[in-house]
């Protein structure tokens, strides 16, 4: 679940039937208290961290998009400019591989410990939340093309798209799901856990005047086809998808273990358009409810009660609106970087006379211009310090430490600790800012985002439910790397070769040997 908060199972569970959310909670073993580990809190860093059981520093997964510090040059997570887009050629989304990703995922062991008759499926409407999960070796990966509206892939898995995928694409379902606009599941005065209606820290939707229910979908869509993420209906999309990969590809029906990764994606869309406290998340998620149950009939009736194994968790949560806290008199604030970079600068070359030393600000990292430090004969170790002392200077940051002098630093060691974890020398920035509880970087100021150590942003769910796993629940402390070396010892095959994290022996008490 993209940007899915802990306390969503809670908060919304007395609307959920007993189908989807609940008949995990109810029936399976729950980490109540899972931690994301490593900073930054991002999308892409959470999945190959979950499949990988290890950190961006070892994984290399270092943000959604990194600057490469060698050569100053943006990369996106999987993007792969030696492949092909397959299901739209005049696509680029489909310039996209693992190649990024410098360890073996859980997936990847499998389809290994089978010898490669494991079928692995990676879905998401997101490239990256597709391709990570699935790994290296995957049957295949898809992901959604905004232009075509069609699910696509790259010549890293294939030459042409199977027969089953075309013919849904054909239907063209995204114009069926969004014919009678979106308005809320039920009345909408029975969305008691949300804020009221049209709030000044909503997102609008091009053309509309107001954030407010109705949503007309087809008006919008026909002026942006990227609006349609920004719906519920994007993951019953993808539950539709995933449900005709089950039968093309018969799923739990071989000799070997298969494994469909999903990840609904809608959820961290609506997210970051109308912020925690929406009617438009709360909707979301009632309806995701229902998409989730039936998911699992169709794995009850497809592969078996009891024969399938479900975990759920989030690559992420999400802040409080800053409108929102600032409405309650909660401590909250934006933060902008751009001129914050200039005012470095400026700062830098008055000390050493040396222009545009820092590059960029990305991930809350300060990026230097290594070779021209390099090269100048800089002392680089100057540099930071003069950039630290700066920065901890500036209003709504708590810390800023150089990554080289982290053990030295000033800073409660559960954020040394993420830090280190999060930090890879050639993909992140020599200088980590830490901000203020509830102040984040936004280019808006509406909706909210994610990306810090706060538990706002790292307090995750993970559900076990299924083959073998008893009912429960612990508030132990758990961590996000620790579900793949927990999934290995399940399946009783060796975990992912970067694997930092434990195995859960709570859930794995039921297994036999």
């Amino acid at each position: 679940m993209d940007q899915m908060r802990w306390d969503y199972l809670y908060r919304y569970y007395d609307r959920y039937s007993n189908d989807g959310f609940r008949r995990l909670l109810n029936g399976g073993y729950s980490c109540e208290n899972t931690f994301i580990n490593h900073l930054p809190s991002v999308t892409g860093v959470g999945h190959a961290t979950i499949y990988t059981g290890s950190v961006p520093s070892i994984h290399g997964i270092a943000g959604n998009e990194w600057v490469d510090q060698l050569t100053g040059k943006s990369v996106y997570c999987v993007g792969d400019s030696g492949v092909r887009a397959v299901g739209n050629v005049n696509s680029t989304e489909g310039k996209m591989s693992p190649r990024n990703l410098l360890a073996t995922t859980i997936t990847d062991e499998l389809r290994m410990a089978t010898n490669f008759r494991s079928k692995v499926i990676g879905i998401s409407l997101k490239d990256r939340a597709s391709i990570i999960p699935a790994g290296h070796t995957p049957t295949a990966a898809f992901w959604l093309d905004d232009a075509s509206g069609n699910f696509i892939t790259s010549t890293y898995y294939m030459e042409d798209l199977p027969a089953w995928t075309k013919q849904f694409n054909s239907k063209k379902r995204i114009e069926q799901l969004i014919a009678n606009s979106w308005n809320t599941l039920y009345p909408i005065n029975t969305y008691k856990q949300s804020d009221t209606d049209a709030k000044s820290y909503e997102g609008l939707f091009s053309g509309e005047p107001s954030s407010v229910f109705p949503h007309d979908m087809k008006a919008i869509y026909a002026k942006s086809k990227g609006s349609f993420r920004n719906t519920p209906f994007g993951n019953t999309l993808t539950m539709e998808f995933a449900v005709e990969a089950l039968n093309a590809y018969q799923l739990g029906r071989g000799e070997a273990t298969d494994f469909l990764a999903i990840n609904f994606a809608s959820t961290d869309y609506v997210g970051h358009m109308f912020g925690v406290n929406s009617i438009e998340i709360e909707d979301t998620y009632l309806r995701l409810d229902k998409d989730l149950g039936q998911l699992f009939k169709t794995l009850d009736d497809k592969v078996g009660k009891n024969q399938w194994l479900v975990f759920l968790t989030a690559d992420h949560a999400a802040a409080h609106a800053i409108g929102f806290m600032q409405e309650h008199n909660l401590p909250a604030n934006y933060w902008r970087s751009a001129s914050l970079k200039d005012s470095i600068n400026r700062l830098l070359d008055q000390q050493f006379r040396m222009q545009v030393l820092v590059r960029s600000i990305t991930n809350y990292q300060v990026n230097f211009d290594l070779n021209r430090i390099s090269n100048a004969n800089l002392d680089f170790n100057a540099i930071k310090q003069a950039t630290v002392e700066f920065l901890q200077r500036q209003p709504g940051i708590s810390y800023a430490v150089d990554m080289a002098a982290v053990g030295n630093a000033p800073v409660p060691e559960k954020l040394k600790t993420m830090m280190v974890n999060g930090y890879n020398y050639k993909r992140n920035g020599q200088v980590q800012i830490i901000l203020n509880p509830g102040t984040f970087s936004s280019e808006s100021k509406t909706g909210t985002t994610h990306g810090a150590w706060n538990p706002y942003d790292t307090h995750i769910p993970l559900l076990w439910y299924g083959w073998k796993i008893k009912h429960g629940a612990s508030t132990r402390e758990i961590y996000m790397y620790d579900i793949a070396p927990t999934l290995a010892a399940l399946l009783h095959i060796q975990m992912p070769n970067g694997t930092v994290g434990k195995v859960i022996e709570e859930v794995t008490a039921s297994q036999s040997r």
